[in-house]
């Protein structure tokens, strides 16, 4: 008997995916030589995400850019470099943000709705009880939950790396509050490697990742001050750990492309996949309370 060493198989199961969580990052959203919204982009994005509704799927969307629309719309060329002017950037840009996402989902004939959290949402039972059930409550009328952290009073994210926080944790502990089957991390690398590719030429595309080794997190650590990604390779693997012992699948792909969310969907072999593995001894509290 042949043995699937691409998760072909599983991959064609991702076609069945109902509730699904799709996070993308500034570099994502932004054009590099500027920095500002790239909203063509945007628009694509948004009509995939109204397309995938249509075929009857629930979706999350956890978005990085507060900042860079709030520089934007604030006429900031140069990248702040306080805490207070990154979060005032923040303030700005969240509603500059939401009002592009609304009005394009509009002409889509979709809701969007804001759902600001920080850790304080989530570590205590009363606040992070109210945030699943509004997520439930959002999707059961319909509504795109467009989620990020609050960058204007919680300041965890923000230092991570440069102007770009670390929505990859963010988007994992989103997924396993509210079940959700597949989470996709659009990055600005293709998928996992054994090293960084932009340093090493011989690193390897790593297509499947049955099990979450303390090996390959270890990798991640390595590959950490690589700036891989918005949120670096660490934060990617923390991710997927906790997708995917919450029982949620998880891929990791470039969202340099957005169509790759229909090529992912329809069971391509593109990007990384993490095959979920339901950890029965797996609490999200307990995880919370002791490592974001």
């Amino acid at each position: 008997m042949a043995v699937d060493t691409t998760g072909h198989g599983k991959r064609q199961q991702l076609k069945d995916k109902g509730r699904i969580v799709i996070k993308i990052g500034s570099s994502s959203l932004t054009h590099s030589q500027s920095g500002e919204l790239n909203l063509f982009k945007i628009e694509q994005l948004i009509r995939i995400i109204c397309d995938l509704k249509g075929a009857g799927k629930e979706v999350v969307l956890v978005s990085s850019g507060a900042i860079a629309a709030g520089r934007q719309a604030l006429h900031c060329k140069k990248r702040p470099e306080r805490l207070a002017q990154k979060q005032a950037f923040a303030a700005v840009g969240q509603a500059r943000l939401m009002m592009v996402y609304q009005k394009l989902f509009a002409e889509y004939n979709q809701v969007a709705a804001q759902v600001l959290l920080t850790k304080d949402t989530m570590v205590h039972d009363g606040s992070r009880y109210n945030a699943q059930n509004t997520f439930d409550e959002l999707l059961i009328l319909g509504a795109v939950p467009i989620v990020n952290e609050n960058d204007t009073v919680s300041t965890s994210e923000i230092p991570l790396v440069d102007n770009f926080g670390d929505n990859d944790r963010l988007s994992a502990i989103v997924a396993a509050l509210i079940g959700a089957d597949l989470l996709i991390l659009l990055s600005d690398i293709d998928g996992l490697y054994s090293d960084d590719p932009r340093k090493n030429k011989e690193a390897e595309f790593i297509s499947l990742v049955p099990e979450i080794t303390p090996e390959l997190m270890e990798m991640g650590k390595a590959e950490s001050g690589s700036d891989v990604g918005t949120g670096g390779m660490a934060a990617k693997l923390a991710a997927a750990r906790i997708a995917t012992d919450s029982g949620s699948d998880m891929v990791i792909a470039n969202g340099d492309k957005v169509e790759v969310i229909h090529k992912i969907i329809a069971g391509e072999e593109t990007g990384t996949l993490f095959i979920a593995h339901r950890n029965v001894d797996f609490d999200l509290m307990h995880y919370l309370s002791n490592e974001y």
